[in-house]
């Protein structure tokens, strides 16, 4: 028995409704931000099946010490610093100078933090290692934890003429930390030749001496040694090197290790980073192949 096909409204029944249609065109695009990331400064995972060896590792984070600046906990817990000047290749090849920038590593080859280096263009190529300059030290959160300010001063440099009464003839690096505040600052001291720095609290009260060698060879071969005492220079503390290396034979990225007591207060630690970017740029930026570097 053939049954006939009913078609819909032929029983009495409502067709279903006609719904093609479009919603409205609103043209509306969803609000840029502009907001990045935060940045970690680690290279990306490598691909699967590939050795995972290469990758920068990070020291494991320290919790709140109490009297410590907020993000100088890493300090706490180590009694030496690798600090590696990353090579620009501009620069390198072009020789225009560009502003530095610094992996701090653990013994353990653990970052810590990352430096940069902000500072005038026209001071860089027309000043060189005398510039003023300002530098940005960060964690792995990308959060600014240490702050380094040496001003320009045409007349510094002299070892002669940095005396304490004449602030405009020496070398001097202001410490913040938080940022705004100060703990401490690195000034270079008059000397009849060796290189000699002072490192100070906040309130100018002398904690640490750095005392430098006769000559200060900027050579591959070379580690040029400053010794870290205390403030009666009666006790060596510690040290800090210009470790040697090949690749300043073409550019002027060098490597310094500092090492400083376990024990010692994390204001004055970060005052020794501070020593170490003063020495960087006073004997060893832009140096190339000199023998030797004094500005």
């Amino acid at each position: 028995m053939n049954q006939q096909k009913v078609h819909p409204g032929q029983d009495g029944s409502q067709p279903p409704a006609y719904t093609n249609q479009q919603q409205p065109y609103t043209n509306q695009q969803q609000p840029y931000t502009n907001q990045q990331q935060p940045y970690t400064n680690q290279p990306p995972a490598l691909p699967p099946g590939l050795p995972q060896a290469n990758q920068q590792q990070w020291m494991p984070a320290v919790g709140a010490t109490a009297g410590c600046p907020s993000g100088l906990e890493y300090l706490t817990q180590i009694d030496s610093v690798i600090i590696k000047q990353q090579v620009d290749l501009i620069e390198a090849f072009v020789g225009w100078e560009q502003a530095n920038k610094y992996q701090i590593t653990n013994n353990q080859n653990q970052q810590i933090y990352f430096a940069a280096e902000e500072s005038s263009m026209l001071q860089r190529q027309c000043c060189g290692p005398s510039r003023g300059f300002t530098i940005h030290i960060t964690d792995n959160m990308n959060q600014e934890v240490l702050r380094l300010v040496r001003d320009f001063k045409m007349f510094a440099g002299c070892c002669w003429c940095a005396t304490g009464s004449c602030n405009c003839c020496a070398h001097e690096v202001r410490v913040e930390a938080p940022i705004g505040h100060v703990i401490g600052y690195v000034r270079q001291e008059q000397s009849c030749w060796a290189p000699r720095f002072t490192i100070k609290d906040a309130d100018h009260n002398d904690i640490l001496k750095i005392n430098g060698p006769c000559c200060v060879l900027s050579m591959p071969c070379c580690e040029d040694v400053f010794m870290l005492k205390n403030a009666e220079e009666t006790a060596d503390l510690g040290k800090i090197s210009k470790k040697p290396g090949m690749a300043e034979i073409f550019t002027d990225a060098n490597t310094f290790g500092a090492n400083f007591p376990m024990n010692l207060d994390v204001k004055a630690k970060a005052c020794v980073l501070g020593a170490v970017f003063l020495i960087d740029f006073m004997f060893f930026e832009g140096a190339g192949n000199k023998l030797m570097s004094y500005n």
